[in-house]
């Protein structure tokens, strides 16, 4: 089978080819509770104003500011207490001339009352308190609509679901959410040397990491996905399983078949198919023989049958076109500043991504890496949560030196706070 010719392309380049894919899994709606991690497939607009009427943000007392003119440590002012009133609850009294109203928190201010006097500022009597200090008009009080107004956007279409946004939804009362039905794919592990995760070593051979793996990264979206047994190095029976999987699913993920050596098909299952091949070879290290493509609106990416070099290529372009395909405002990844930890010598004729650990130190991310960092490495990968990222051209760098970092793992970020 004749070799493949490979242009390599910058990274960043690779990346906007994969999200400049205009196909988008359908609308749906989706339980409320059921909804985290989805991309919203809509605007969700204000149908009243947060707050709905003016409160109190602490426990206290509301008064009318006039009265509190002239209060100081030596003219201590006293107000009459002539209502009690919680969360919930609304007071039927209107508030004169030096009275007050106690109030807890998220309660509605009477009428009358322009300001809340917090608790801890007062000096209480039986029926009554003192304070020392002048308030001004809508003192302590949020006020109805200063976050929201009707008819305001509150979440985007594109938006990721977090828990934030869920509390929004809740407060405007959608039991269903309008989002992009999350994308199914399927997963290929490729190559004669490989074994079932429980079959015994045999000489030359090697069980299959990556599979799993892969599964529990697109897990980690919520996706379902699909393992198909593994393909040897067939044509064949290859392109069998590949035509299977499109027929199923809205990506099909790959690993190995990918380099140029005699028995990788992987091009020549893309050529029946009638695929379009986006690239094939990224300037990049690990996974430089990372190849993505497009047919039917689907996409086939072949990754790189090393481990650390497949995990590269996961973060890197499965990421952002699972993404892309359900419409996500933020698609690319997640880039940060980060100092240096230990000294990186090896020079990077290619953009090299290097498996690390990223700690936040107050307002300082600091990076090291996770260990041996080979492209066939597997044990780095369960100790890290980040990538470094070193540019082309580069000839090393140093403890100290400031370098960028991609986030991968952001739920197991570790964080010394300074308190």
């Amino acid at each position: 089978m004749p070799v493949e010719k490979r242009n390599p392309i910058a990274v960043k380049e690779a990346i906007k080819r994969v999200v400049a894919q205009e196909f988008r899994t359908e609308t749906q709606q989706v339980p409320l509770n059921d909804s985290l991690g989805y991309i919203l497939s809509e605007d969700i607009v204000a149908t009243y104003e947060i707050p709905r009427f003016n409160k109190s943000p602490y426990d206290g007392f509301a008064l009318r500011s006039e009265d509190t003119k002239g209060a100081s440590g030596d003219n201590r002012i006293e107000f009459e207490v002539i209502d009690h009133i919680g969360a919930g609850s609304v007071s039927d009294k209107t508030v004169g001339p030096n009275q007050a109203v106690r109030i807890m928190t998220g309660a509605e201010i009477p009428a009358g009352a322009d300001a809340v006097v917090m608790l801890e500022q007062t000096r209480e009597g039986e029926h009554s308190f003192t304070i020392r200090k002048t308030f001004e008009h809508n003192e302590n009080i949020s006020l109805k609509g200063e976050e929201t107004e009707v008819g305001d956007v509150v979440l985007k279409e594109g938006q990721r679901i977090n828990a934030g946004a869920i509390a929004v939804l809740a407060t405007f009362g959608y039991t269903e959410v309008p989002v992009r039905r999350l994308p199914s794919a399927a997963i290929i592990a490729t190559g004669s040397e490989l074994l079932d995760v429980g079959d015994e070593l045999e000489p030359g051979k090697i069980r299959n990491s990556n599979g799993p793996m892969i599964q529990g990264l697109l897990n980690q979206f919520g996706l379902d996905c699909e393992v198909y047994k593994i393909q040897e190095d067939d044509f064949d029976s290859s392109l069998a399983v590949v035509k299977e999987a499109l027929a199923s699913h809205d990506m099909v993920i790959t690993t190995g078949g990918v380099s140029v050596g005699d028995f990788d098909y992987l091009p020549a299952i893309y050529k029946e198919i009638g695929a379009e091949v986006l690239f094939n070879k990224v300037q990049m290290r690990p996974g430089s023989v990372t190849t993505v493509a497009v047919a039917n609106n689907q996409y086939l990416f072949g990754l790189s049958g090393n481990p650390s070099a497949c995990y590269t290529g996961f973060e890197l372009f499965v990421k952002p076109a699972v993404l892309n395909m359900m419409g996500a405002i933020e698609r690319f990844p997640q880039v940060v500043k980060a100092t240096l930890m230990e000294d990186f010598k090896k020079a990077n004729p290619f953009t090299r991504f290097i498996r690390a650990k990223a700690t936040l130190n107050g307002l300082q991310t600091t990076v090291v890496p996770s260990g041996f960092n080979k492209s066939g490495a597997v044990v780095a990968i369960a100790h890290s949560n980040a990538m470094i990222m070193l540019p082309s051209g580069t000839r090393g760098f140093e403890k100290g030196y400031t370098v960028d970092v991609i986030l991968t793992e952001t739920d197991t970020f570790e964080e010394e706070l300074a308190l």
